[in-house]
């Protein structure tokens, strides 16, 4: 790699006094390589995978630092927290997005956890639901849903990847999400599509796959169900997540429970490398401008904080 300036200049003229002695098309070459800025530089990759739940407001980001930084690329991919972790673990990509509390092997194997936003899983149907305006009215409580998932009755969908919303789903039913019962589908779009055929069938998504973040409102076929928390047969307005405003309100104010309410994490396999730490570092500084309007919740201003201290260390 040509280091400076002054050394490709050196260079230059050493082949502009010998030029003589070279092809003359390969000394043009040479010379339209040394003076082209950079040139022979590759860009530090920077690869990210892992939870569905976090993948839109991390290509955002990756978008954005791209831009800032040119000699950086970071490069995102979805598929579920389970293969993040996996990814992560296995040295394949340098960040895992995690939508569930890690497990103990998995901090065994120097997985470091991160909370970089809040967010929450919710019960979705069709808007085609002929029982739609009653279920809306009073809400899902967790018996019901008990029933749907772990008893197989009525027509539940669940996801067929290994994932941070069907954990986190299933903790809030009491269970695992090898417990959880209906057809299973892949990713969160899989789910939303499963629904839009399915007038009958009732699933759950993550927020940013539940709601339009143009329109704050249920995603186009789709209707977000309340839950029914304190089992009073109706949804109360401290329940009603029925918009992105709303249901971004009751996370925040506690009013959802958790689960279905949780941090989601950035992961690194013990200390990151140099360039991955810089862009971790703009993602809990620059890069929390963006949280509110990609429709989620900060973390706590105490849990940023520590995130950096362990960064700069």
């Amino acid at each position: 790699m040509i280091a400076s300036t002054d050394l490709r200049g050196s260079i230059l003229g050493i082949l502009l006094e010998a030029r003589g002695w070279f092809h003359p098309l390969l000394w043009v070459g040479l010379v339209l390589a040394l003076m082209l800025p950079g040139c022979g530089r590759r860009p530090e990759v920077i690869r990210v995978s892992g939870a569905w739940a976090l993948y839109p407001l991390m290509v955002k980001w990756a978008e954005v630092y791209n831009q800032q930084h040119p000699g950086t690329r970071v490069e995102v991919s979805a598929g579920g927290a389970g293969k993040g972790m996996t990814d992560c673990l296995s040295g394949l990509v340098d960040i895992a997005m995690v939508s569930r509390d890690l497990r103990r092997e998995e901090l065994n194997r120097g997985a470091y956890p991160m909370p970089v936003v809040r967010d929450a899983v919710f019960a979705v149907i069709s808007v085609g639901n002929p029982s739609a305006e009653a279920i809306l009215r009073t809400g899902f409580g967790r018996q019901v849903l008990q029933d749907l998932f772990l008893r197989g009755k009525g027509q539940p969908y669940t996801r067929s990847d290994a994932c941070g919303a069907a954990e986190t789903w299933a903790a809030f039913l009491g269970a695992r999400q090898e417990d959880l019962k209906g057809i299973g589908v892949y990713g969160d779009p899989g789910i939303a599509a499963a629904l839009r055929r399915d007038p009958r069938g009732v699933g759950y998504n993550n927020l940013a796959f539940a709601f339009d973040l143009r329109t704050g409102l249920p995603l186009q076929g789709l209707a977000v169900v309340s839950l029914d928390v304190d089992g009073n047969g109706k949804v109360d307005p401290s329940e009603d997540v029925s918009s992105r405003e709303k249901a971004v309100a009751a996370i925040r104010e506690g009013h959802y429970p958790s689960p279905p309410a949780r941090d989601i994490l950035l992961v690194t396999r013990g200390r990151a490398n140099p360039a991955t730490s810089a862009f971790l570092r703009w993602i809990f500084t620059e890069g929390q401008a963006l949280v509110d309007a990609a429709g989620f919740v900060p973390v706590r201003e105490d849990q940023r904080r520590q995130v950096l201290a362990l960064l700069d260390r």
